[in-house]
C-alpha cells in the first residue's frame, strides 16, 4: 500500500529527467486478424516482428504496441487497466490521414479538442481504447475546472477542452488532391497511456510522488487526474470511471498487460527503485530495468534506455 501521508501539492516539478519517455505498451487481444484490423489498417502500425503470439507493431524498427494474441474474452467492463493509450502523430495531416482510414472502414471514431491536443478516440474488436492525437500546446493550456474552466486559449477565452473537432476542416488538412497513407509516418510515438483506478488521491500519490512525475491536475469532479513532465499534454492520467469498487479483470481477459517508462540512465533508474521500495510498493528486477505495480493493480516497467 502507498501512504497517503507522502502528498505534497498536486502541481509540482518533476523529479524525472525532462528526457523521460514512453516505451511500448503491452495489450492482450483475443485473435491476430481482429486486431490487426484496427491497429494495422485503421490506425497505421506496421508489423515490426511476430514470434508465437506475440505481435510487435510501430513505425519503422521503433515497437510502439505489443498485442499479445489469445486472451479468452473481450475487455471487462468497469474494471481496473487501460482506458486508452494515444498515439501522437507529428502533424495534423496525419491525424485526418487517420480519419480517413476509420471513415473508409466504417469505424466508428469520436474527433474532439482538448485545446491542448486533438484526439480521435476508436477501440478496437476487443475494446481496448485507443487515441490517436495531435498535440497542440502553443494553442493554451488546461485551466481549473473545479474554479473555472478546463482549458484556457493563448488569448485567454475559455474553453471546454472537450469541444468535437470541425471534420471537414480537418480533412481539408489534406489538401484538393489528397494522396491517401496507409501507414503512420516516422516521428510517430506513444502520447501518453490513461488508466482506470478507483482512488485519484492514491493514483496522483504513486505516479507523482514515486514515480517521479509531475502533478499537473486532480479534478474530483470529473473524477480524473494527470502527470506529466514540465509541458502539456500529460503522460500518465488515470480515472475513478470504473467505480470506487473497481477490481482487477479476470484472468485472460483481453486489456492491458504492462506499459513502459524509459529512464535515460542507471542513476535514475536507482532513484525510482529507492522510492517504490521506501512506498512498499511491488519491485521485481526483468532485463533492463525493474517492474512495479500501482496501488491498483496497473503494471508498468521502469527500463533504462
Amino acid at each position: 500500500m502507498i501512504d497517503a501521508s507522502v502528498q505534497t501539492a498536486v502541481r509540482s516539478a518533476p523529479i524525472l529527467p525532462l528526457t523521460t519517455k514512453l516505451g511500448p505498451v503491452h495489450i492482450a487481444v483475443t485473435d491476430r486478424n481482429r486486431a490487426l484490423a484496427i491497429w494495422q489498417d485503421v490506425v497505421g502500425l506496421d508489423i515490426v516482428s511476430e514470434h508465437e503470439n506475440v505481435l510487435e507493431l510501430g513505425v519503422g524498427n521503433t515497437v510502439l504496441i505489443v498485442l499479445e494474441t489469445g486472451a479468452n474474452r473481450p475487455v471487462v467492463p468497469r474494471t481496473i487497466g487501460l482506458y486508452h493509450v494515444a498515439v501522437h502523430v507529428p502533424t495534423r495531416a496525419d491525424l485526418a490521414q487517420m480519419a480517413v482510414r476509420a471513415l473508409q472502414r466504417g469505424v466508428r471514431i469520436s474527433p474532439t479538442d482538448h485545446l491542448v491536443s486533438e484526439a480521435i478516440y476508436l477501440w478496437d474488436l476487443d475494446g481496448n481504447g485507443i487515441e490517436i492525437t495531435f498535440e497542440t500546446p502553443w494553442r493554451g493550456h488546461l485551466g481549473d475546472p473545479e474554479t473555472g474552466h478546463y482549458a484556457i486559449t493563448v488569448d485567454g477565452k475559455p474553453h471546454s477542452g472537450r469541444d468535437p473537432i470541425d471534420l471537414d476542416g480537418l480533412l481539408a488538412e489534406l489538401g484538393e488532391k489528397p494522396v491517401l497513407a496507409t501507414r503512420m509516418p516516422a516521428g510517430t510515438r506513444i502520447g501518453h497511456v490513461h488508466v482506470h483506478v478507483n482512488d485519484l488521491e492514491k493514483a496522483m500519490v504513486f505516479y507523482r510522488d514515486v514515480i517521479g512525475f509531475a502533478g499537473f491536475l486532480l479534478i474530483h469532479s470529473f473524477g480524473m487526474g494527470d502527470v506529466g513532465l514540465d509541458y502539456m499534454p500529460h503522460t500518465l492520467a488515470f480515472n475513478i470511471w470504473s467505480g470506487p469498487n473497481a477490481v482487477l479483470p479476470p484472468a485472460g481477459a483481453a486489456g492491458l498487460r504492462w506499459f513502459t517508462i524509459v529512464v535515460p540512465d542507471a542513476q535514475t533508474l536507482a532513484g525510482v527503485r529507492s522510492r517504490l521500495e521506501g512506498a512498499g510498493a511491488p519491485v521485481s528486477e526483468i532485463a533492463g530495468g525493474i517492474e512495479t505495480q500501482d496501488p491498483f493493480g496497473n503494471r508498468l516497467q521502469v527500463l533504462v534506455g
